[in-house]
């Protein structure tokens, strides 16, 4: 046995984060400004702040919000934003890969190609039946009620 208590090793993981968030007080103390005027500033929690300065892993913001708490207090101290993640990333700070973004959503082609037949479609039987409602009040009183065929008699095509 190598005489190591049980969180000795996370405990030595963590040692870089601790490192950095030493430096960020160090850096803030060195512009003369206070926990509570950083805090005011970026509009973060104190206990944010705090947390950030004291690089514990389980007390530091959730995932998706460290690296946007982490730019804010690096604009409100007068430091670049990218070296400030930069550093905390190299401080092991990233534990995973972000998730890949969800899959687009398929588009529907089909429906919309229905909807536009069915339209179409609907358009042609109105205009048709206002196309026989015009053209039977356009014929001559006394031979609207007559059948067609009395009408206008076939007479064939001419012959030879």
């Amino acid at each position: 046995m190598s005489g190591e208590g049980p969180g000795t090793a996370q405990e030595r993981a963590a040692e870089p984060l601790r490192a950095f968030g030493r430096w960020l007080a160090r850096e803030r103390e060195l512009r003369g400004l206070g926990r509570d005027d950083v805090a005011r500033v970026t509009k973060l929690a104190p206990g944010v702040v705090e947390s950030l300065e004291a690089g514990d892993p389980a007390r530091l913001p959730p995932r998706g919000y460290l690296t946007g708490c982490l730019r804010s207090y690096a604009g409100a101290v007068g430091l670049d934003a990218d070296e400030v993640v930069l550093r905390f990333q190299e401080a092991g700070g990233v534990a995973e890969e972000p998730a890949p973004p969800p899959p687009p959503r398929p588009r529907r082609p089909v429906r919309r190609v229905w909807t536009l037949l069915f339209a179409a479609a609907a358009l042609a039987a109105v205009a048709i039946v206002a196309l026989r409602l015009w053209g039977a009040s356009r014929l001559p009183r006394e031979v609207r009620g007559r059948p067609s065929a009395e009408r206008a008699p076939y007479r064939g095509a001419p012959g030879p």
